[in-house]
């Protein structure tokens, strides 16, 4: 099932696009100190700014729903003009499609994402079977078929090798030491994979 929506492509063309069951839909960093300090941790040569990614899916009806992790509901199926528009924050939304030799790995993806829902947010960022982060849980929706890696993580700033005071902070206040150097996974990380392709951006 398709869905057509307005978007500007990765080359910066309006053109319509069809979003399909299976894309990623990454948004940019939000107004949030977390939301920034996670952008400055992740960056890779893609030069992109992502701090949160869903996994989109589109009913026979043509009705289209992100399943994601979220800080405040957890793992969720939220209806993608919802999505697109968190409350009180305005977000770019921009979505990126499997190659084709990736395709064949989105159905099971989705039924994994949906045995995922209803669990509480992953906010210590370590792999967890129990808790998800959002990568985390796009992450564990296609681990079967070995479509995203996971990399060591880092929390500290890459100009002076200091841990970003937000995160110094964030972890102060749960009680446990900075996963620094953890196998885990994250936004920019994931939109750079080169099973992924960029369609551009969606606007509701």
């Amino acid at each position: 099932m398709l869905l057509s929506v307005l978007c500007f492509s990765c080359a910066s063309q309006e053109k319509p696009l069809q979003l399909q069951s299976g894309d990623l839909l990454f948004q940019g960093v939000s107004s949030t100190k977390l939301s920034e300090a996670i952008d400055k941790v992740t960056q890779t040569d893609s030069a992109t700014h992502f701090s949160h990614v869903g996994l989109l899916e589109i009913e026979k009806d043509g009705v289209a729903f992100v399943l994601h992790a979220d800080s405040e509901g957890g793992t969720c199926r939220l209806p993608l003009t919802d999505f697109l528009k968190p409350e009180g924050d305005s977000i770019q939304t921009v979505a990126y499609r499997l190659k084709q030799p990736w395709q064949n790995t989105i159905p099971a993806a989705i039924a994994v994402a949906k045995e995922m829902l209803g669990k509480p947010y992953n906010f210590s960022y370590v792999l967890s079977d129990s808790t998800h982060y959002c990568s985390e849980f796009i992450y564990r929706a296609f681990e079967q078929d070995s479509v995203f890696r996971l990399n060591p993580m880092t929390f500290k700033d890459p100009v002076t090798g200091d841990f970003f005071p937000t995160w110094v902070d964030y972890y102060q206040r749960q009680g446990i030491e900075i996963p620094e150097g953890e196998l885990g996974c994250n936004p920019n990380g994931m939109a750079a994979s080169d099973k992924l392709e960029c369609l551009g951006i969606v606007e509701d």
